[in-house]
């Protein structure tokens, strides 16, 4: 009992920067994908 109870909270606190990590990278996804967008918009309407 106790050494399950051990387990769950280890796994637990483990986990949190992993969450952490994760929102992050989705953030810089989304940034690369916005950019991307953004440069091909640009060239729609700079193009001729």
């Amino acid at each position: 009992m106790v050494i399950s109870l051990l387990y769950r909270t280890t796994r637990a606190l483990l986990s949190v920067p992993a969450i952490l990590l994760r929102r992050d990278a989705g953030k810089d996804a989304e940034l690369l994908v916005l950019r991307h967008q953004n440069a091909v918009l640009r060239r729609q309407v700079d193009g001729p």
